[in-house]
């Protein structure tokens, strides 16, 4: 199995990216994608007001030993359940799965997959979407406020707190980690050409 991982900010058109090349490749053979963001850890024992004081944007915000653990599974041939994350409540959604088989490509996208280190290594492709942070941030406040039950306040408060710095310190630096850097995510359909005749290849031995 060869792993694709697709890193860069909040909303830059990662999961774009993602399910263009899945939809381009379906003829050929079935690729998988897995975001990270599903494998937030869960935090049954806090109150909501407490979970929405979390630092999402943060590397050990992440269950990455499960990730890891789910990656080992699929790469021996076994099906994996992976969880479903609810941004509303900020908490795994109980009893809610997505049973997912062992395929040749497996796509990884969130934003922090080149930058924690133990997922970074283990792909054999490394691509970071990089789009200016004013269009990010346009798309990331629409998506929350109509997406995620956010208030204006509320998306605002939480990119400067935390998306923004943790961008700056993680995310922008594992630019330096990508084989290919993609400019304006979803729309550059040159980009998404190529790596896709490179999924094919893949698909094809």
């Amino acid at each position: 199995m060869k792993i694709i991982g697709i890193a860069g900010g909040s909303a830059s058109g990662k999961t774009t990216i993602a399910n263009k090349l899945t939809d381009l490749s379906r003829q050929y053979g079935k690729v998988n994608i897995i975001r990270l963001d599903d494998y937030y850890l869960d935090h049954p024992d806090l109150e909501l007001s407490e979970r929405k004081q979390i630092n999402y944007d943060h590397p050990k915000a992440f269950d990455v030993d499960l990730l890891m653990q789910h990656i080992d599974d699929l790469k021996s041939g076994h099906g994996i359940d992976v969880p479903e994350y609810d941004f509303v409540n900020h908490e795994r959604k109980k009893g809610v799965t997505t049973r997912v088989k062992p395929s040749k490509v497996l796509i990884i996208e969130g934003i922090l997959v080149l930058a924690i280190e133990a997922i970074s290594d283990i792909c054999d492709i490394k691509l970071f979407v990089d789009t200016p942070d004013d269009i990010r941030f346009i798309r990331r406040l629409n998506r929350d406020v109509h997406k995620r039950n956010r208030t204006l306040d509320n998306v605002v408060n939480q990119y400067l707190s935390t998306v923004r710095p943790m961008h700056k310190i993680f995310v922008e630096p594992s630019k330096a980690k990508a084989d290919i850097i993609i400019p304006e995510g979803g729309h550059n359909s040159i980009a998404i050409e190529m790596i896709f005749k490179t999924i094919i290849d893949l698909l094809n031995q």
